[in-house]
């Protein structure tokens, strides 16, 4: 008499049982291989897919508990400071305008960029307005030429405190009241809006409609 036995084994299956020992042990339960592979893609999406050049502007910063965003790199504060100055440069030359342009020495002090602001300081600035100054005592030179002397000696001499506002609320609302006094006084000399654009004033008139608009820009982000 034979007696054959069969002996049915189950498979193991280990993931389940180190699950079940880490929950009777009081420790959360690994998470499935699904979800990892989710969290993965997840972060790989929150990473930029193009590497920002050095100097890009960043779309948004924060300033307190405000977003302050820039809709590109072309309104950065140095790329409007350069086109301020632009601008009062052309108003020094400019014939077809009324405006008092003494203003323009300490407007373009306050807004000129950096990089010219060091120029002017530096030795080179300095012999170059000691050479006009010399050429101005000795000789006639126009009178619209006067003016960027003036500009340059005014920065060089100008103590800290004052060259501090540069970039500053004081100093971007100073900047304004002094374009906003400018603009009043042009466009009423010239016998209104459609006048201003005239052939002998429409270059003086977009020079004061850009330090216009770029001191408003500067000074927004500055609240």
């Amino acid at each position: 008499m034979s007696i054959s036995l069969r002996l049915a084994l189950p498979t193991a299956r280990p993931v389940p049982l180190l699950r079940s020992r880490a929950r009777n042990a009081g420790c959360p339960p690994a998470p499935p291989a699904s979800a990892l592979r989710t969290d993965a893609l997840r972060g790989c999406a929150s990473l930029p897919l193009k590497p920002q050049p050095l100097g890009a502007v960043r779309p948004c910063r924060r300033r307190g508990s405000a977003a302050v965003c820039h809709a590109s790199a072309y309104l950065s504060p140095p790329t409007m400071q350069w086109v301020s100055a632009a601008a009062a440069a052309v108003l020094f030359l400019a014939k077809g305008t009324g405006i008092h342009k003494p203003f323009l020495v300490p407007l373009f002090a306050l807004q000129a960029p950096s990089s010219v602001i060091s120029w002017i300081k530096s030795e080179y600035g300095l012999w170059t307005a000691f050479l006009a100054l010399l050429v101005r005592l000795f000789f006639s030179v126009p009178g619209e030429l006067e003016l960027p002397l003036s500009t340059m000696l005014l920065v060089s001499v100008a103590p800290y405190q004052v060259m501090n506002l540069r970039g500053t609320q004081g100093g971007a609302i100073v900047s304004l009241a002094l374009t906003a006094y400018l603009a009043f006084q042009h466009f009423t000399r010239t016998g209104g809006i459609g006048k201003a654009f005239d052939q002998g004033s429409i270059i003086a008139t977009v020079a004061i409609i850009c330090i216009t608009v770029v001191n408003v820009i500067l000074l927004l982000p500055l609240f």
